[in-house]
């Protein structure tokens, strides 16, 4: 029987309850190493930071939501990038999105470019010219978000691999924004999906995790094999929180996504806010284009006020949303860019990609959407 993806987030097709005595809760398999029975025989585990049973199905669950034939979960997001990029060579090269979350550009300063990797960022919501203007023979790879964060840049996903794969490089697409139940880039012509898991697979803030997704075998067995030798793998017992999280993904996405339009309104309606950057809005550039390619448009806006000073108060007067880092919970979050999330992104690049000391960026959660706009009215009243 195939499933809808809302079911996959609940039953995996291939699911043997019998092998765990019908428990419907996976087990957390809270060890760290396995008995053998003899010599040259395995219960097919050995250590867990090899393989263990509970994140196997976490990863076989993330893999089936992403249409993956693999899929590795890490102990964060960053780690899952690191490992994708332990994939590259010294001297090889890596053409990027311009408006990617903070830290990513900062793991690739701080720790691929000495080690010999090179790298150069463009605006691919532009289209795909400056990205190929930027592709040299040494090109292994591109590297995408979309949306992007915080700006909410949309990239046409298969333009991108059609010109990855034209040059004999790989797309790797960060698909936290959306999640596997709005967006799947490995249908889309992708490589590599890389998620901080943190965020909305696991939905409740309550634990760190990070995946890389592949659909290539062979691509799949050298991640694993990267994955083995650093250990940066995820434990047991944070495997069986994101598995619990993920089976309320689609009621969460599906909420969260209502109250961000209905928010996404009331914010362009107040005369502090200059601009409200949400793909919802059919004056988002990229509006039509997610239509094509996504399943929905996400829970994530971004918006402008008019004065800076306006920004200190704002997150000062929130009660029910939270001033606070990361995104994707079952709470609502506010951000503020510059001084958290992209603290470590130059000045100059900030500015070339529009991100003001006057922006705003807001994780809408799942509360009622009249108790999250009441927080807001309350808030703006003391501006």
């Amino acid at each position: 029987m195939s499933l809808s993806i809302e079911s996959r987030c609940i039953h995996l097709e291939d699911d043997d309850r019998a092998a765990r005595y019908g428990a419907v809760s996976f087990p957390i398999y809270q060890t760290a190493t396995f008995a053998h029975p003899a010599l040259g025989q395995s219960t097919g585990y050995d250590y867990s930071r090899v393989q263990n049973p509970t994140r196997q199905q976490l990863e076989k669950t993330v893999a089936a939501l992403e249409s993956g034939t693999d899929a590795v979960a890490f102990a964060t997001g960053m780690a899952a990038i690191l490992a994708v990029m332990e994939l590259l060579a010294p001297g090889d090269h890596v053409v990027t999105e311009s408006d990617l979350y903070g830290g990513t550009p900062r793991l690739f300063r701080t720790v691929c470019e000495p080690r010999g990797i090179t790298f150069t960022s463009v605006n691919f919501s532009k289209g795909m010219e400056e990205a190929a203007q930027a592709i040299t023979p040494a090109t292994k790879a591109l590297y995408i978000e979309t949306p992007t964060n915080p700006m909410m840049n949309v990239t046409d996903i298969r333009a991108a691999a059609e010109l990855a794969h034209a040059r004999g490089a790989v797309l790797i697409v960060d698909n936290t924004f959306l999640s596997p139940y709005l967006q799947n880039p490995l249908t889309l012509g992708a490589d590599i999906v890389v998620h901080s898991g943190t965020k909305y697979l696991s939905g409740h803030n309550d634990t760190l995790a990070g995946f890389a997704v592949v659909k290539d075998p062979v691509l799949a067995a050298r991640l694993r094999e990267v994955s083995k030798t650093i250990g940066a793998n995820l434990a047991p017992f944070d495997s069986w929180l994101v598995l619990r999280g993920i089976q309320t993904l689609a009621v969460r996405m599906d909420r969260a996504e209502e109250n961000a339009l209905a928010l996404a309104h009331w914010l362009q309606k107040q005369p502090q806010v200059s601009r409200v950057i949400y793909p919802g809005l059919p004056e988002h550039p990229g509006h039509e284009l997610m239509k094509c390619q996504a399943r929905g448009f996400g829970a994530m806006l971004t918006f402008e006020v008019t004065d800076k000073t306006y920004v200190p108060v704002l997150l000062k007067n929130v009660k029910l949303i939270r001033f606070a880092e990361s995104l994707g919970g079952t709470e609502s979050l506010l951000t503020y860019p510059v001084t958290q999330t992209h603290a470590d992104v130059p000045p100059e690049v900030l500015a070339a990609n529009g991100l003001t000391d006057r922006i705003l960026r807001l994780s809408v959660g799942i509360e009622n959407v009249n108790d999250l706009t009441a927080d807001l009215t309350q808030a703006f009243a003391a501006l």
